[in-house]
């Protein structure tokens, strides 16, 4: 199996688990009562991997160690309520952001420039509280709707 292979094989199975989250982001009920229950650990691992997270970002994001992350990954432990919902809330972004922008690159690119309606901030900065990640889902959608202002 190549490196190619192999990466599409993992991607699939997340893909089809992030499009089941993603009905339960659009639904805010639904997200809390699946963040309370909480969701796998390892799932911030395939978040940071498919925003391009180096290990400071991770942290930053969850304010946990990647030793702690992968410890409780390994103990298949859930993340706390409070990290699953932003988990859920950024998966339902990068989709959003997929959507809007047409593929991943040019999503991600957008996220590390200032950002006319967010007051020239970074978008990824915005990434490490729930409201931030609710400021930047806003943008997009602004963006989708061609309100660029």
């Amino acid at each position: 199996m190549t490196a190619t292979t192999a990466r599409s094989s993992n991607q699939k199975p997340r893909a089809s688990k992030w499009a089941a989250w993603k009905l339960t982001s659009q639904d805010s009920f639904a997200l809390v009562m699946t963040a309370r229950k909480g969701i796998p650990a390892a799932t911030a691992f395939e978040v940071a991997e498919a925003y391009h997270w180096p290990a400071s970002q991770l942290e930053a994001v969850y304010d946990l160690s990647t030793k702690t992350l992968r410890s409780y990954s390994q103990e298949n432990k859930p993340l706390s309520a409070t990290a699953s919902e932003k988990t859920l809330k950024i998966i339902a972004l990068y989709q959003l952001g997929v959507e809007v922008f047409g593929e991943a690159a040019a999503f991600l690119r957008w996220l590390d420039k200032p950002a006319h309606g967010l007051d020239q901030e970074v978008p990824l900065r915005l990434l490490e509280t729930s409201g931030g990640i609710d400021l930047v889902e806003e943008e997009l959608t602004r963006i989708a709707y061609g309100d660029l202002s």
